[in-house]
């Protein structure tokens, strides 16, 4: 008895199954099922390029050259990072200069010159998350400093010289230590340490300035009297040519020595920003 055919199926021709050779349209590498357009002799379905499909694939996408660079131009891509720590300025590259005030060993610095230098780096040092304490005589020059740092919390505090008390300082709260008490500083109570590092600033040569030189890691100096240079010269080992030079530096340029490291110098631009311009004022060398 013959079978009768489905409901709305054609009944097979030549004996062969009606589904022959036809994918469910949904495995890589399947033919196309029942509804879809079979390629033309000229490669194009019934319905035309736009409704070829890959199976399994999904839809075509646009088509674009690759992301290759040549290897000449390699050196489009790099990025001017160096050390980590506080930016202090550019140097004579046009290259960020930085400061390292987290470290876990004491470091001592010296700075002769302005308390505007001082006071940029201290401001720095806050924003990168640091505290910063302040012995000072001249409490009236840090207190504006003090109140737009301390937004909530007492990122910059201010003690009397002599009454510095201990800070706490440690790996996850470092602080940096500025003493701003004239040219014969006193012995500080608080002295460097792991993660509390010091820096004293000089508003020109005393006579405790040859002890305080030679016993920090880093001195800064700006401009100063010929006299001065010459005397700086001796003690930071500095060729003729930055002697000469220290006496006509510019506001904000400072020479950072490296005094481990005889003949480690560089020049320094603090390039202030607007909004440090606004809270301390241009640059300048004496206050």
């Amino acid at each position: 008895m013959a079978a009768t055919p489905a409901p709305g199926r054609p009944s097979p021709a030549n004996g062969s199954r009606p589904d022959s050779g036809a994918g469910a349209g949904t495995g890589a590498g399947a033919g196309p099922g029942r509804g879809e357009s079979r390629p033309g002799p000229g490669g194009a379905g019934v319905g035309g390029a736009a409704s070829r499909r890959r199976f399994g694939f999904g839809l075509l996408g646009p088509r674009r050259s690759r992301h290759e660079l040549a290897p000449e131009q390699f050196e489009a891509l790099a990025l001017p990072v160096g050390d980590d720590g506080v930016v202090i300025g550019t140097d004579s590259r046009d290259a960020p200069a930085v400061l390292g005030v987290g470290r876990p060993t004491p470091f001592d610095a010296v700075l002769i010159g302005g308390a505007w230098t001082a006071q940029v780096i201290a401001l720095r040092t806050v924003g990168t998350g640091a505290r910063v304490a302040v012995e000072t005589g001249r409490r009236q020059l840090w207190t504006p400093l003090a109140q737009a740092a301390n937004s909530g919390q007492p990122c910059v505090t201010l003690h009397d010289v002599g009454r510095v008390p201990p800070q706490g300082a440690s790996v996850h709260s470092p602080v940096l230590v500025v003493r701003d008490c004239g040219v014969r500083p006193p012995r500080g109570r608080v002295v460097a340490a792991p993660w509390q590092p010091v820096v004293t600033l000089l508003p020109y040569l005393g006579p405790d300035a040859p002890r305080l030189v030679t016993g920090a890691d880093l001195v800064g100096v700006q401009r100063v009297s010929p006299e001065e240079a010459a005397q700086l010269g001796r003690l930071l080992g500095l060729g003729a040519d930055d002697v000469a030079a220290l006496p006509s530096l510019a506001d904000g340029v400072t020479l950072w020595c490296a005094t481990r490291a005889r003949g480690a110098h560089m020049y320094v631009d603090v390039r202030p920003t607007a909004a440090e311009v606004g809270l301390l004022g241009a640059a300048r060398r004496m206050d």
